[in-house]
């Protein structure tokens, strides 16, 4: 049983829908103040209202992660209403689809100013109450995909989550004497309305790559976001946690299929 967050205050990113939508609302259910942030402010309100209807506490902002003044603001508006910032959950991110050749420059800086410079954005607005709470928390949501695994038509999405990783461990080191802990979460095939957008023919092809035949849930990514945000994971910084269902363990789909045997 880990200590309860009860009261604590959480920001998540791209908490609208998805992972961090699970997110937000895992954190709630457990007694945390969320503050749930989205591009779009009636969809991030939605996920506010629903968590307010479960009997949590949740309120709704609207911000772009990769415009510096927008997290500036939005780093504000917990600090106003919670009294401080205890989590960062840095979540937001986009993923479409273009192979290299075809991308254009406008795709790629798309693709990295969200990821990757809005992880950056986020954690520099947020740090420095997260040091004064005296148990900071940062969380990344980073993905198989570019750390361990590449997928045709994502060497964006793919740089952009591998840099995630090279700026955490570095942000450790710097972030360790403020008493502030850094960690990422490295979901696998989750569903979610992004996926699901993929089509079930490619849910089901993923599906087939998983030696665990599921794809995961977005519960599954936002408890282990949750240890890293517990006491009990202050002695952690800097690592990395992958939930994939055991995705990047076979070198092959006949790995898989010779399971049973």
């Amino acid at each position: 049983m880990l200590t309860s967050i009860a009261g604590r205050s959480v920001i998540v990113t791209g908490g609208s829908r998805g992972i961090g939508r699970g997110m937000a609302r895992v954190f709630a259910a457990k007694g945390a103040q969320v503050l749930v942030v989205g591009r779009d402010l009636a969809q991030a309100e939605a996920t506010a209202a629903a968590i307010r209807a479960e009997g949590g506490h949740a309120s709704s902002f609207a911000a772009d992660v990769g415009d510096a003044e927008d997290v500036e603001r939005m780093a504000a508006a917990a600090l106003e209403r919670h009294g401080g910032i205890d989590i960062l959950c840095a979540n937001a991110g986009v993923f479409p689809a273009a192979r290299m050749m075809e991308m254009t420059l406008a795709q790629w800086n798309e693709v990295l100013s969200t990821n990757l410079a809005g992880a950056f954005l986020s954690v520099r607005a947020c740090v420095p109450a997260l040091a004064s709470c005296g148990r900071g928390r940062i969380v990344l949501t980073s993905s198989i995909t570019g750390p361990i695994t590449g997928y045709p038509g994502w060497t964006h999405y793919a740089a952009s989550k591998a840099g995630q990783l090279g700026f955490m461990r570095t942000a450790a080191l710097e972030l360790t004497p403020l008493g502030v802990t850094i960690n990422a979460v490295l979901p696998g095939n989750v569903r979610t309305e992004g996926l699901d957008e993929l089509g079930e023919a490619y849910a089901a092809k993923m599906t087939a790559s998983i030696p665990q035949a599921r794809l995961g849930s977005v519960e599954d990514i936002a408890y282990a976001a949750l240890f890293f945000a517990s006491d009990e994971a202050g002695y952690i910084t800097g690592q990395t946690l992958v939930i994939d269902g055991g995705q990047v363990l076979p070198e092959s789909l006949m790995a898989i299929q010779d399971m049973d045997r």
